[in-house]
């Protein structure tokens, strides 16, 4: 223990005069950099670069108890071994208690507009799977969306080509990985299903723990920045599910999975405003559910709209947004076979606050959630959060 604090204990002196003094960070949604690309931009003054983000958050439903967490620590390591070559990697501790890697690569820039990257990353799908830094978006939490049906955050072990046409104002992406792991044996003669009708799918994400592979999925995006201050994504994943070498053969192991997302981001003076829709279809499900005893859908979708204003004037540095988002989204948009869809899992949260920057990097948000879903007479507690963040 003593070790790996005297290592980290150098690396942080290391960090602290590798970073140049006008290294900032920017809302502006054509200059905006998540923490991966900041420290490839090569803004720092040293091989070695150290950086953090990380949360603490207080969520009170309506009538139970309140709830404060240090939602999540990420440490931020990069290595430049010459003008071509990095490696960047994401340690993240959870709740205090739980530690992943979440994200370690190594990229080889080939030229102006190619550069080939392999390892852990994260899957380009959305905004905020790939900007989740909690400077980076207004709310205390990540839109739900964002986490049941892409899911953030989501990285999968891979390897793929990256890099921006500036002529025609475009960036893309294109990545093998390997796929969600769907079912292993329950060692009890039954078989497990990761995939559940309420969480879509979000616990077949492997995230680099000893993952499985059968074949590889395709994922892919491209950006356009052609209008000032407008971004605009379009992300694509397709493939098939990973299950365990003792059930891959049996009718109903893998589902297949086609997902589109669209998402823009526009700024225009004290006025921001973000939007996204993704929609997933699943094959092979009425066998999976059959195989599994699970409730997945055949068709997962959600969508938001949220529009932001800075009340404190454009030039100053501290900037102080009022934002309102409405987000609908169903982990059950379609269901196949016998498969009744459940209303409870078509929701839409109403979410208004503010996010107050105190610096480039520090952020205090404040907001309030109105939950409903599409059961009758649903009476889901509303949710009062506060938050603090920081990212340098």
């Amino acid at each position: 223990m003593k070790r790996i604090s005297l290592l980290f204990g150098l690396l942080l002196t290391t960090g602290v005069f590798a970073q140049t003094a006008n290294d900032s960070i920017t809302l502006d949604p054509q200059k905006q950099l998540n923490a991966a690309q900041r420290i490839l931009s090569g803004n720092y003054a040293s091989a070695v670069t150290v950086g953090a983000y990380g949360e603490m958050l207080y969520n009170q439903p309506e009538g139970d108890n309140g709830e404060i967490d240090v939602q999540r620590l990420v440490l931020l390591l990069g290595y430049r071994f010459n003008e071509r070559a990095q490696f960047v990697t994401e340690i993240e501790f959870e709740h205090v208690e739980e530690v992943y890697v979440e994200q370690a690569f190594v990229n080889y820039n080939l030229g102006n507009s190619v550069n080939l990257r392999g390892g852990l990353m994260l899957v380009p799908m959305g905004i905020v799977n790939e900007y989740h830094e909690p400077t980076t978006f207004n709310g205390t939490e990540r839109p739900a969306m964002d986490n049941v049906i892409v899911p953030t955050t989501w990285r999968e072990l891979g390897v793929g080509v990256f890099g921006r046409v500036n002529d025609l104002s475009l960036g893309y992406q294109a990545y093998l990985f390997n796929g969600f792991k769907s079912t292993e044996a329950d060692g009890e003669g039954g078989i497990s299903g990761f995939l559940q009708g309420s969480s879509g799918l979000r616990g077949g994400r492997q995230k680099g723990i000893k993952s499985t592979i059968d074949s590889p999925t395709l994922s892919a995006k491209l950006d356009y920045y052609g209008v000032p201050g407008l971004r605009l994504g379009l992300s694509g994943y397709f493939g098939k599910t990973q299950a365990a070498d003792d059930v891959e053969e049996l009718t109903g192991a893998n589902i297949g999975i086609s997902m589109v997302g669209l998402d823009a981001r526009y700024a225009y003076g004290n006025f921001t405003a973000r939007g996204q829709f993704i929609y997933a279809s699943l094959s092979n499900t009425e066998d999976y559910n059959a195989l599994t005893g699970s409730n997945l859908g055949s068709a997962l979708q959600g969508w938001y709209v949220e529009g932001a204003y800075n009340l404190l004037p454009a030039g100053n540095e501290q900037k102080l947004f009022a934002f309102a988002r409405y987000e609908k989204y169903d982990t059950h948009a379609d269901t196949a076979g016998s498969l009744v869809r459940n209303d409870a899992y078509n929701k839409t949260d109403v979410t208004t606050g503010l996010t107050y920057h105190l610096a480039p990097g520090v952020v205090l948000k404040g907001d309030y959630q109105f939950k409903s879903n599409a059961v009758d007479n649903s009476d889901l507690p509303n949710v009062l959060n506060f938050g603090i963040g920081v990212w340098f």
